[in-house]
């Protein structure tokens, strides 16, 4: 997110810029930890997990490949993930069948 001045993003200072960047990457490791190493959480396939880790990263980073996501969103259950506090409410979410 650090240099990017478009959409939601411009309207940030640089330290809460960095202040969400880091949440974002910190909820990429928990999604990594809590369903990928571990695995003792099942209800998000190890993937699917990877999956949405990776939008994390790509999202605070900036990556113009994750444009399309809501950084509201992203931060929202970025907390949520990290809160434990009920994830799969978000639109985010994978869904599973």
């Amino acid at each position: 997110m650090k240099g990017q001045e478009s959409g939601a993003r411009s309207d940030r200072t640089p330290a809460a810029t960095d202040t969400y960047c880091a949440l974002l990457l910190q909820a990429a490791g928990v999604l990594r930890l809590r369903y990928v190493q571990c695995s003792q959480d099942t209800s998000l396939s190890p993937t699917a997990a990877n999956e949405l880790a990776d939008v994390f990263e790509g999202v605070a980073k900036g990556s113009p490949d994750f444009d399309q996501v809501d950084p509201k969103e992203a931060i929202a259950l970025a907390h949520r993930l990290i809160d434990d506090d009920h994830p799969e409410l978000s639109g985010m979410w994978p869904r599973t069948r």
